[in-house]
């Protein structure tokens, strides 16, 4: 039935798609004022960008905030007037999934897989990073899996590893992945301008 009614907000906005650059760019406007802007790679269909955009309380436009993808250029928090901005070596976090996985890298994390602890706490429907060394600890949840109120399985939570970087994955379930796939379908039969197009369909 959740996952239904995220279906029924997805089917009932209204849509926009775009081609450049390789990509499929689908813009949702929600009935509540919401809005959604999506990324896909025209080649692997893998999702690029996901951002939210929401009005505030008097009506202006908020910023966009990523949800899936490489955080906005220039959206570093910094001091302006001193021109004091956050250490490039600070960890940074994004998420980037995969068909199979919704997946989660954190950079700039110099210690061995040993000393990282990730799990699921279903309680609070979040994933949860602890270091042994107390250096580290992050606590975060799955918009996808909340949005269609699925519950949260740890046996689907794996992570590794390498370079300075924890890779976090998730295994989407079948759920989820139906939907996807029905999405897709639907995005694809959308009529996408290219860009320069004065006319942009909506559906």
């Amino acid at each position: 039935m959740a996952v239904q009614s995220w279906v029924d907000m997805l089917k009932s906005s209204k849509k926009t798609a775009l081609i450049h650059d390789g990509k499929r760019k689908i813009h949702y406007l929600f009935a509540d004022g919401k809005e959604m802007s999506e990324e896909y790679d025209l080649k692997t269909d893998e999702l690029i960008i996901r951002k939210w955009r929401h009005k505030s309380t008097l009506g202006a436009q908020g910023q966009w905030q990523v949800e899936v993808g490489e955080p906005l250029a220039g959206h570093i928090p910094s001091l302006d007037s001193e021109g004091i901005k956050e250490s490039c070596s600070n960890p940074t976090f994004m998420r980037k999934d995969t068909k199979a996985s919704f997946q989660w890298r954190i950079r700039n994390l110099p210690y061995p897989k040993d000393i990282f602890s990730v799990s699921v706490e279903p309680s609070e429907r979040c994933i949860i990073i602890k270091t042994s060394n107390k250096k580290y600890y992050k606590k975060f949840s799955i918009p996808d899996i909340d949005r269609n109120q699925l519950p949260l399985d740890s046996d689907a939570l794996s992570f590794t590893h390498a370079n300075n970087t924890l890779i976090i994955s998730y295994k989407k379930p079948k759920e989820i992945l139906t939907l996807e796939q029905e999405l897709l379908k639907e995005l694809k039969k959308m009529k996408g301008t290219n860009e320069g197009d004065v006319d942009c369909k909506t559906q």
